[in-house]
This record gives C-alpha cells, structure tokens and sequence, in this order.
C-alpha cells in the first residue's frame, strides 16, 4: 500500500503544539473550507474512540472514485468522510483510521518529537488505498499530489496560528458572537476558541445548546444578561451581499445588518460591555475611487453598499456612546476557495475559461480568509486599536494582475476577459456596479501600525493557501 509522509517544523515547544492538536476546535481550523466540510467534528478530542466526520469536496473524489456510493454525497463531488481516533500517546502520537469514505484504507499517524532550540517537529505518515485504480499509477500520482497539497496547509495554518497566539498572549475571555456561522465568522470563533477563549454564539433557530444563546434580531428581542460579563462582543451579523440585487435582496442586505447591530448594541450597551469588534466594509468607501488611497480618514462614497455600510456603522452608537471600546473592520475581498468572490472564479480557471472581470487597471483591495480572520482575534486583544480599521493586504492589485496571478496559481491561462453579460446575469446590472465593476485602492497602513503580522501579505501567497498550491 502506499504510504505518504510529511515532516512540518514549528519553533514552539512540544507541549504547546501538542496541546493545541487536542482541542476540537483546532480540527476545523486544519481543515480548508471549500474542500472539506466538518460535518462533526471530533467527539472526544483526540482521545482513543473519539470519532468525526467530514465532507469532501474535491473533482479528485470525482476522478478517481467513480464506483463510489452517492449515498450522503453534498453535490456532485462531494463524499462523507468518517474517522475514529485508535491511538494515543500523549505529547507524542495520536492515529486515526478510516471508518467510512472515499479510501479502500486510511491510517494517519501523527508523530511529535523534539526539534533544535526548544522547537517541534511532527511527521505525519498516511497508508492509503483506493478502491479503483488507474493505469501507469496514475491514481497514487494523483493522490499524493492532493495530499502534499493538504499538508502544506496544515502546516503554514498551524505555525501561523500558534505565532498569533503566543504574540498576542491574551487571558481568557468570554466573547459574545453573532454571526458565527458564516465563512469568516466560524474560522474566527474556531481560532477564538482553539486559543482558549469562551465563545458564546447567538442562534436565531434551533434549541440552545452548550455554547450557544437564542436571539431574535428582526424582532429586536435580546435578553441583556446573555452579555452580562462578557469581555467582549463581535458582530458578524448580516445577509450574504452575494446574489442577484433585486429589490427584496437589497432590503435584506440592509435590514439584516441593522436590525443585529441594533439589538445587540442596544443589549451591549445596557451590561456595560467594554470591547466591541464589528464586521464592515470597504464599500462604504464608493464601487470606484480611482487615483485615490483610501485609509480610514475617507470620506464616504456614494452607492447602495456605502449608504448600507455607513447606517451599519451608525447603528453601534449606542455601545460607543456607553464607552466601549469599538473597532469597525472594513474589509476587503476575501479570498477563500470556501466561499465569496473567489469560489466562483476557480472552475472557470480550471478549465481555461477564466479572466478578469473588468478595467484591467482598476484597483482591487483584498485579504486572504485567514488574515481577515486573524484581524478579528488581533482587534480584540488589541488595546489600541479603536475606530474603523481597513482589514486588507498590504499590497493591492489590478484587476488585470489578480487574473493574471490566479491563472498562474492554477497554471491555466487568463488572459481573456470574462464578459460583462455574465456576471450581469447572475447580479444583475446594479450588483455588477456594485460588486465587480470596482475600482478601489485601500490602505492596510493603520492595521499595519497597530502590530499586525500578515500571514500572506502578497497575492501568490495569499492564494496558494487558499487552493492548497
């Protein structure tokens, strides 16, 4: 059988590393979404017995397991995966083994050892087989491919978390979230977690279970106490702005975002609580702003998704009248194969057909998902940081250099623009103004100030993570 290994070092003592593979919310931030969805995480840690299961969504599943079962299948590619933890030894190996899924036989062993200098090295060692084969080996070239890919991953997200992690050293907080299940927001209340912090999530359905509190933001109904003692709130509240802007779809973006901000500044503001971190945007700033850097001292622009923006702002006063501490995060495109403007991009790349999507000259202002999601944890723990800040990369790009660069990632070509009429079709004229025919050139400089590290501060880096190059 074939057997894969990968050796990652980490210049942080073993126990710490060892240590931060045993919380179960560590699982979800090793595993990229877009490829692989936790369906459940980890019963009991690590722990022998300790069972998860995950979804995988990759052509690779498609390519190669064409027998495969669509029983539980999440779109056409997409597998159930089921492990179970069978080995421990602490601080030195854990080992989990295939119970079901796309693989004949999987075992992965996780080895820790001692490296120079107080650091860590962990060998992870996989032996896999297929149910199919294919000529030449054709599937085991495929396969490690996939794997290297992974692990490459894994590696730069767990060195990169733990280096935020013992820089910034924060003590424990009890954190309040809404809108944690979106794509920023579960990667923020992962790492918030997996760091050691309480996270409470606000649900709007479904009985609250551990971790989780019941809140009603179209009604305006929040109970105060649920925030009492809290040391910190973050607001990632708001309807997806993807989708075609129909009238009814613009009065969700827009309700949706001041109705929870609303409510949950108003309750926040009663308890007295005294750090608040809200999601923004730079589209407060206007679709297009040529010839001009944007920091946070812009006026705002005109458009519906500056009007939404600057009322989403306004509709915290109540808590920074009351004294909290607030930072708005005006974030840019975020690059995730999971989810937002790039997930739709990479299977027209794939096969050939991908380009920019307008002026070729036009700035474009982005932030890697994992950066944005560590600005999250950065702005909470961060005394002096206040006001809006501009969650974006250090080094914007043209349009034209973001197809180019994506077309070179994924080593197809992009030199053909991608015409109007289609994402017109899928947004609609005003969506298309809005949300692709921009023109934005945002400075990082005041995140940048405040001791922010960026974990891919320039474009190639930024999505070889997120596509797992």
């Amino acid at each position: 059988m074939p057997v894969f290994e990968r050796v990652s070092r980490y210049p942080y003592p073993r126990a710490l590393v060892f240590d931060w593979h045993t919380r179960p919310a560590a699982f979800l931030r090793m595993h990229p979404p877009g490829m692989t969805t936790a369906l459940t995480p980890p019963t009991d840690g690590i722990n022998v017995g300790s069972e998860s299961e995950i979804v995988v969504s990759h052509p690779l599943v498609a390519a190669l397991l064409p027998g495969v079962s669509r029983r539980g299948v999440t779109g056409p590619i997409g597998v159930r995966w089921k492990l179970r933890h069978v080995e421990l030894v602490p601080g030195e190996l854990f080992v989990d083994e295939q119970l079901s899924g796309p693989f004949t036989r999987w075992r992965h062993e996780h080895a820790f050892a001692d490296g120079p200098g107080g650091s860590t090295v962990i060998t992870d060692r996989v032996t896999w087989e297929l149910p199919v084969h294919l000529p030449g080996a054709l599937d085991e070239a495929l396969v490690e491919m996939q794997l290297d890919g992974m692990f490459a991953f894994r590696a730069r997200q767990l060195r990169d978390d733990l280096a935020l992690h013992t820089r910034l050293a924060a003590p424990p907080m009890r954190v309040v979230m809404a809108g944690a299940s979106g794509l920023i927001g579960t990667q923020v209340a992962a790492l918030l977690t997996a760091s050691g912090h309480d996270v409470v999530r606000l649900v709007r359905s479904g009985r609250p279970g551990p971790g989780t509190a019941r809140w009603d933001p179209a009604r305006h109904r929040l109970d105060p106490r649920i925030l009492e003692g809290a040391d910190a709130v973050v607001n990632l509240s708001g309807h997806s702005i993807g989708g075609r802007f129909t009238a009814a779809h613009t009065k969700k973006i827009r309700a949706s975002r001041l109705d929870s901000t609303g409510t949950l500044a108003g309750a926040a503001a009663a308890v007295r609580v005294p750090v608040w971190v809200q999601a923004s945007a730079i589209g407060l700033y206007g679709a297009r702003r040529p010839d001009e850097l944007l920091t946070e001292d812009a006026a705002p622009g005109e458009g519906l998704l500056a009007d939404v923006v600057r009322d989403w702002e306004d509709a915290a006063r109540p808590v920074t009248a009351a004294g909290a501490r607030a930072v708005f995060l005006r974030t840019g495109i975020v690059l995730s194969e999971g989810g937002g403007a790039l997930a739709p991009q990479v299977p027209l790349f794939s096969i050939g057909m991908g380009g920019r999507l307008t002026k070729a000259a036009a700035w474009m202002s982005w932030i890697g998902l994992d950066d944005a999601v560590r600005g999250y944890v950065h702005a909470l723990a961060t005394p002096a940081l206040s006001g809006p800040v501009n969650l974006v990369a250090p080094r914007p790009v043209s349009h034209g250099e973001f197809a180019a660069t994506l077309g070179r990632v994924l080593h197809r070509p992009s030199a053909i623009p991608t015409p109007a009429l289609g994402p017109k079709a899928v947004l609609g004229a005003a969506g298309y103004d809005q949300m692709i025919d921009t023109d934005q050139r945002v400075s990082a400089g005041k995140l940048v100030a405040s001791g922010f590290r960026f974990s891919q501060g320039t474009l190639v880096e930024a999505l070889a993570h997120a596509l797992m190059r």
